[in-house]
């Protein structure tokens, strides 16, 4: 299969991304596999590199201006998604998703104020959240890793009480579980929003990472999303979250908010990270398009390896981004199945306890790898749980 497909994923061996001095391939020993952090083993695309490399040789590495990169969102937005809502003017510029997210917490909420999370769900939504000072209420998932309406229905009415402030913190496509949130679902959760008075904040960060055949909703352009926000990124979909940069997008009623935001924030993004996704947004369709291709194959390459290898181990395949949650309960592995995956079978893959409610017995694969590289993973996930079955 490897030697049949061109895409992005296809184009490094082993040795050149060992190579790489990132967090992915340098926080294990050279024996480990890493399927753990949300980088792609993709090249840059060619128009972010030449972007950089001219900048680079004209020496222009100083600060970040100027409204492109909101611009080249508004235009991909408009052709991927047929959604024509981000204003340039109702934007500004971050350093990260995370830091923008926050940014936007201290504007709609107080300390000791509640934001809902729907986990299992990114570790640093709990981390992030507490650390300013909030209250971090669960609205878990539903059995089939999608949003429960009653569930945030029972948790905005009771972060309300008492005439407190309070946000809820959505993740779209959902990370881990790769779920994409239909536009009925987002329509309902903006309704009830609205009718309990909680501030919506949309983590959107792995949006162009949804496949054709699925569709991407972006969640300011349902009904009642009016004064929400979301923050956007090209960081996952052509792997530059070393060149940071993400945008803050406010729904019209949420215009006076964001211009309250002090403008020391937009201090934080890296000039030749807004460069480079800028680049990313106008020109890397094309390499996104390969790249889905490439993802969507792997999907269906992991399937079919957990169904010969690892039969009991559950596997949805994620409807968007390149995250596979993986429910190991009846492997016999405890809570934290990655640690021993890592020790016994050298593969490193995110521990699912961090992520919340749901999360013990899981755990979170990086799928955007070569088909080689993934297919060894497995190979040695399978040989540790028959070892440890066989005691």
């Amino acid at each position: 299969m490897s030697h049949e497909r061109t895409d992005p994923l296809c184009l490094l061996s082993p040795d050149d991304l060992r190579r790489r001095t990132s967090a992915k391939w340098r926080t294990y020993p050279p024996d480990v596999l890493p399927l753990w952090v949300a980088e792609m083993d993709v090249p840059l695309p060619e128009p972010v590199a030449r972007v950089l490399t001219e900048a680079v040789a004209l020496g222009d590495t100083g600060y970040a201006t100027g409204a492109g990169y909101a611009e080249a969102l508004a235009a991909f937005a408009r052709e991927r998604w047929g959604w024509g809502g981000v204003a340039p003017e109702r934007t500004a510029v971050v350093a990260d998703v995370m830091r923008g997210v926050v940014e936007v917490l201290r504007l709609v909420t107080g300390p000791g104020d509640a934001v809902v999370v729907t986990p299992p769900v990114y570790p640093p939504f709990h981390a992030f959240v507490a650390h300013e000072g909030r209250r971090v209420v669960a609205a878990p998932l539903d059995g089939a890793g999608r949003l429960d309406p009653g569930g945030l229905e029972a948790a905005f009415r009771q972060v309300v009480a008492g005439g407190r402030r309070a946000a809820l913190l959505l993740c779209g496509p959902h990370n881990p579980t790769g779920t994409v949130p239909t536009r009925e679902e987002l329509t309902a959760v903006a309704e009830s929003a609205r009718r309990y008075g909680v501030r919506v904040v949309a983590d959107e960060v792995h949006a162009p990472l949804v496949p054709p055949g699925a569709e991407f909703v972006p969640y300011l352009s349902v009904p009642g999303a009016e004064d929400a926000f979301s923050v956007l990124s090209a960081s996952k979909a052509w792997n530059l979250a070393g060149l940071k940069a993400a945008l803050v997008v406010a729904g019209p009623e949420a215009a006076a908010d964001l211009r309250r935001m002090p403008s020391e924030v937009g201090h934080g993004p890296s000039h030749l990270g807004v460069l480079a996704h800028t680049a990313a947004l106008r020109h890397g369709g094309e390499w996104l398009d390969a790249l889905l291709g490439g993802l969507d194959a792997n999907r269906r390459l992991l399937g079919d390896l957990l169904a010969r290898h690892l039969p009991d181990v559950g596997y949805r395949p994620p409807e968007g981004g390149y995250l596979a949650w993986l429910d190991c309960r009846r492997t016999d592995l405890g809570d934290d199945p990655a640690a021993v995956f890592l020790e016994h079978g050298r593969v490193a893959l995110t521990s699912g306890p961090p992520f919340g409610t749901g999360g013990a017995g899981h755990v979170r694969l990086n799928l955007a790898t070569s088909p080689g590289v993934l297919t060894e993973a497995v190979r040695r996930m399978s040989a540790t749980v028959r070892r440890r079955a066989a005691g």
